[in-house]
């Protein structure tokens, strides 16, 4: 996916080693909570020298965001794949994206972790999904706008773009406090963009 590739790489020498400290601060945090993830930590677990996490990473601040967008890129995945599946149905593939993000965060260890503050996680990483989403959000609405120019919508720019900032932000909400199953909520989400995609003002 070339928008999570832009938005991870960033880091300045192997993608590959980069991906592996991503992995261990994912499963430090998961299992011992934010404030337990050092540099140290992650030179001793992926088998590197601090010095080389500090050039893939930067600073722990760097490492939160690249945590939380590489597992966006899992989310996105699969709203990539629901598109793929339903090319000629706009509200199919909303509601198979919706159901796929809501299930995967069901089991998703990070986002667990951040919003049940588990060992503290949450203290630096929530805001991250809520105040300072901002590459979140941004990364998110990106892919959509991608998928949705390939729709013939009633829409200007602008107006497609506020309908894909609402169903992003809409799903999630859902995502870090779910109020129904995945497949019950996935169809109110579609259901709502519906009514908005076939009946603008």
């Amino acid at each position: 996916m070339a928008v999570m590739t832009q938005a991870v790489a960033t880091g300045s020498g192997s993608g590959h080693t980069r991906q592996r400290i991503i992995s261990a601060a994912i499963e430090l945090t998961a299992r011992d909570g934010w404030s337990s993830v050092t540099m140290g930590r992650l030179a001793e677990a992926v088998g590197v020298s601090r010095q080389t996490v500090y050039n893939e990473v930067g600073s722990k601040s760097a490492l939160a965001e690249a945590m939380v967008l590489d597992e966006l890129g899992r989310f996105l995945d699969a709203v990539e794949r629901a598109f793929d599946e339903h090319p000629g149905d706009l509200m199919a593939a909303i509601r198979s994206a919706a159901r796929a993000v809501l299930e995967l965060a069901e089991d998703n260890v990070l986002l667990h972790a951040i919003v049940s503050a588990t060992h503290a996680a949450g203290t630096d990483l929530l805001p991250l999904l809520t105040t300072h989403a901002g590459s979140l959000l941004s990364t998110a609405r990106a892919v959509l706008t991608e998928r949705l120019t390939r729709f013939e919508l009633p829409f200007d720019e602008h107006q497609r773009g506020v309908v894909i900032d609402v169903v992003v932000r809409v799903v999630l909400s859902h995502v870090m406090q779910p109020s129904d199953t995945p497949d019950r909520t996935a169809q109110d989400i579609a259901w709502v963009a519906g009514r908005v995609l076939r009946a603008p003002d």
